[in-house]
Order: structure tokens, then C-alpha cells, then sequence
């Protein structure tokens, strides 16, 4: 396992449904403070805010009331922000028209190492973009948005998702910057490797107990899918049926959330990995019966982790709520940073951002009544 540096700071970014909080710690996150008296992007929907670590840019996929779906970058840690010249946008058809529009921006991922102004963001209706100058300019990846069976994948797309379909979990293979690996809600994994040309599914092994096909090839419902940043071929997903890693050998994933509690059952939005360790990982369960209610198993709260890769899992629920606390977290709202002990943050649905700075041996809270939180992305720096 690769040995962490110190971090001088941690930045935590607080994507909520009615602005951004950019959350600043000190190199022993022991002392912590809020940019401003008011949020970045005051009101607006941010759906997800992201950091470049190699050049320090920020992006915001926000979707503002008289700008509609965009993407704001800042190159001076949130001083000052800039909407892009060119947001993401379906291209026209050939016969006139546009096929598609895009109804919000809602994931953010950077490129490869080598190639540090690159960025690629997924989108409502599913579409994937992709940006060459730091997210100043974004152009259609048409390999995906014009691909002949896409609409064949991904069927209804709008059946049973709550805020319309996504397409999300974009990740970059850090050792290969051609590879290319998606998820999309009524979609499943997708999987390119030449920079989003040609694509093909990955959901061999994966229930899909909602459709007439349990073994589809397609038409799956992943909630979030992470490459391990730093050993091959490491891939874990929470999905609509469960959580699963990938068998990267057989490409076939295998469930491994049939070995949490069944008290408690595999159902939720995150996955959050350890930055190191391909075998540590944490999710969030939350109450998948029939209703689907969105909230915590018996309104216990508890992150769920596992330090090798999915055989077993421990519940770590120390500091929070004994009861009576009915949030969940989504998908984007858990991340870890690269600390040597790894701090991990999760934002949740009734507005509280928690942290442990022992990998989840003790939580705390950092802030309280915040608006619904979208997204929580971590950075040690």
C-alpha cells in the first residue's frame, strides 16, 4: 500500500440543492472554517463540485434559475468563479434540431494525469462531455450522445428515477487515459477503450430484479460505480440490487453485499474507496424494502466497512444518531481524503455534513442545517 504525505490543509466541497460550501480544515483537520457568511452560488442548484488536484481549478455543475444547466470554474480557490464560455449541449441532428437538451449538469470527473486540462461530465438526459482547456469549453463525446443503440440501452429513461435519468460514476483509468468507464440510471456500465469512440456494456453478473430480463445485457441501474485510483483493475459499484465488485478477469461482477447483515441488506446510493488499500471500502445502507422510502435502515444511521474487498463488513456508528434520524446519503455526498489515517465525509439529506478522521472509527459532526446536500467531495492538499 502506497504511504500517504502529511496535508498541510483539507478542503472539503459541499455541493446542496441550494448552493455550495467550501469547507476548509488545518494539516490535523482539527480546526475547521466556512468560506463566507454566505454560499457560493447562493439559492442555485449545485450538483456536484469538483476539484482538479493537479491544477487547483474547481468546477461547479450548477443549474441556475436564469442561466438553466451550466458549469462555473474558479482557478483562485473559489474567489472569484466564471461560467464556461461553452457548457455542455446535445449537437444539433443532422436534419435541423437538437435531439436532445440538457436538462442539468450532474457529475464532474478530470482527466487523466496526463492530460491535467481535461474534464468530462455526464448529464440529464444521459450525454457525456468532455472539455480540453480546464473546463473553459465542453464538446459532445458523439461516440455515446449519437452512438446508434443508445436509445435501445437505455429504454425509458426517465422509469422510476426520481430527479430524470442520469448518466454518472464517470471514471477515467488511471493507468490508461483511453479507458473510459460510465454507469446510467435505466442504462447500467458502459465501458470504452478509446476516449469514448466505441462502447460496449459491463453488467455481466449484475440482478436487475426489475426487469422482464434479470440477465439483460443492458437496462440496469447502477447508483455509483469507482475505479480505484491507485491499483488495476479495482472496481466496486453500489447498484439499485445491491453491491458489487468487478471480476475484472471474467468481466463479470460478483455481489459482494450478499455478505452484509441481512438485517440490514446491500441497498443504497455511495461507495466511497480507500485511497490506497484496494480492499477498503465504505457504503451507506439505507432501507431498500418495497417503498423505497430513501432513509436509513430503522432510522439507525450507520456506515458500513469492509477491509477485504467485500468478504465482510463491520458497522461503524459511533457518534451518530442512536435513533430517530430518517436522512439517507447520495450518491455523490461520501468521500474520503488521501490523509495517512483517512478522514471520511458524508453530507446527508437533512443537511448535515459528518466526518471521522479515524476511517470510521468515530464520527462527528461538522456542520449542521444546511440545505439538502447533493454532493461532498474531499481533498487533502
Amino acid at each position: 500500500m502506497q504511504k500517504a504525505k502529511q496535508p498541510n490543509r483539507t478542503t472539503v466541497l459541499v455541493g446542496t440543492r441550494k448552493g455550495l460550501f467550501i469547507l476548509h480544515g488545518d494539516g490535523k483537520r482539527a480546526k475547521w472554517r466556512v468560506d463566507g457568511e454566505m454560499p457560493h452560488f447562493h439559492g442555485q442548484i449545485v450538483n456536484h463540485a469538483v476539484m482538479n488536484p493537479r491544477t487547483g481549478t474547481i468546477l461547479v455543475a450548477a443549474r441556475a434559475g436564469h442561466l438553466g444547466p451550466t458549469v462555473f470554474r474558479s482557478t483562485d480557490s473559489g474567489k472569484s468563479w466564471k461560467e464556461a464560455s461553452s457548457p455542455p449541449a446535445f449537437p444539433k441532428r443532422e436534419n435541423g434540431g437538437y435531439g436532445w437538451t440538457v436538462n442539468h449538469v450532474f457529475w464532474l470527473t478530470p482527466g487523466h494525469a496526463s492530460e491535467p486540462r481535461v474534464w468530462y461530465a455526464g448529464t440529464s438526459p444521459h450525454g457525456l462531455f468532455r472539455s480540453d482547456d480546464d473546463g473553459v469549453t465542453w464538446s459532445s463525446v458523439d461516440g455515446f450522445n449519437l452512438h446508434p443503440d443508445r436509445l435501445q440501452w437505455l429504454g425509458e429513461e426517465d422509469h422510476a428515477v426520481p430527479d430524470g435519468a442520469l448518466l454518472h460514476s464517470v471514471n477515467v483509468d488511471p493507468f490508461d487515459a483511453k479507458h473510459l468507464m460510465i454507469g446510467m440510471s435505466s442504462g447500467g456500465v458502459f465501458e470504452s477503450f478509446d476516449r469514448g469512440a466505441t462502447w460496449k456494456a459491463l453488467n455481466r453478473g449484475c440482478v436487475a430484479d426489475f426487469l422482464p430480463d434479470p440477465d439483460a445485457e443492458w437496462g440496469h441501474d447502477p447508483h455509483c460505480m469507482v475505479m480505484h485510483p491507485a491499483v488495476p483493475d479495482v472496481v466496486y459499484q453500489q447498484n439499485h440490487c445491491g453491491i458489487y465488485k468487478l471480476k475484472r478477469a471474467e468481466n463479470r461482477w460478483t455481489r459482494i453485499g450478499e455478505n452484509m447483515p441481512k438485517e440490514i441488506g446491500d441497498i443504497g446510493f455511495p461507495v466511497t474507496l480507500h485511497p490506497r488499500d484496494p480492499n477498503t471500502l465504505w457504503v451507506f445502507p439505507m432501507d431498500g424494502t418495497s417503498v423505497w422510502p430513501r432513509m436509513s435502515v430503522a432510522g439507525k444511521p450507520a456506515v458500513y466497512c469492509s477491509r477485504d474487498g467485500g468478504a465482510s463488513w463491520k458497522r461503524q456508528a459511533k457518534g451518530l444518531p442512536a435513533g430517530q434520524a430518517w436522512f439517507t446519503v447520495k450518491r455523490q455526498a461520501m468521500s474520503a481524503d488521501q490523509a495517512e489515517k483517512v478522514g471520511l465525509y458524508f453530507g446527508t439529506t437533512s443537511g448535515e455534513v459528518w466526518c471521522s478522521f479515524d476511517e470510521g472509527g468515530q464520527w462527528h459532526c461538522l456542520m449542521l442545517h444546511l440545505p439538502h446536500i447533493y454532493s461532498v467531495e474531499a481533498y487533502s492538499l
